[in-house]
């Protein structure tokens, strides 16, 4: 059975979907929406009891949670998007843990309330608290950055993925708002080819100007 990633490119699937395009392995893409309870099915629950996309099979392993998806691609592809040995493993794995419980909750609240949600259902007040919050965050990412071109090791790696792909969303076109402007944030956007695949993936939400 082919990998098979269930969810939207406009969601937290594009993290897996992403690490799949940088791996170069082939993949299914099944287009599953979360609107309209589309993931409430007795068919999707048994998937994932949760109810959220996205969701990785691959040869009778299910797994849920989209950092878990990228790091085990990571692991079970291996290559230079994987830790090369503990300590780098041990960066991947506090960086990882650190964006969902560092930023993600406040990175969420200011794309909703000012790109996402209808103008009317905005609070610009709720935006403007999460950003001064995510200040400490980022600037802790920043100050890990200095000097070094990557969150861990010499390269680009899955947890440049995965720590890039919360905040990024909070920038657009229409938004330009700041967000962490070291290699972690900025080296996947240095590849054309890699910002159009992120654009492509996700409907055009990510465009980041960096």
């Amino acid at each position: 059975m082919a990998l098979k990633i269930h969810g939207i490119g406009a969601s937290r699937a594009v993290r897996p979907l992403w690490l799949l395009e940088e791996l170069g392995v082939p993949y299914e893409h099944v287009s599953q929406t979360y609107q309209g309870r589309a993931t409430r099915t007795p068919e999707f629950l048994a998937l994932n009891p949760n109810g959220h996309i996205p969701v990785l099979e691959d040869d009778g392993i299910v797994v849920w949670e989209s950092m878990a998806i990228t790091l085990y691609l990571a692991r079970k592809f291996g290559g230079p998007l994987a830790p090369s040995g503990l300590a780098e493993e041990a960066e991947v794995l506090r960086w990882t843990f650190w964006v969902v419980t560092e930023c993600e909750k406040d990175a969420l609240t200011v794309l909703m309330h000012r790109v996402a949600m209808p103008a009317d259902k905005r609070d610009a007040a709720l935006a403007e608290q999460a950003e001064k919050r995510l200040a400490v965050p980022f600037a802790a990412l920043n100050a890990h950055l200095a000097g070094r071109p990557y969150i861990a090791g010499d390269r680009f790696t899955v947890v440049d993925v995965n720590v890039a792909s919360v905040p990024l969303p909070m920038s657009t076109d229409a938004n330009p708002i700041p967000v962490p402007k070291k290699a972690a944030v900025a080296s996947p956007f240095a590849n054309v080819s890699i910002r159009q695949s992120l654009t492509d993936l996700t409907g055009g939400i990510f465009k980041a100007s960096i």
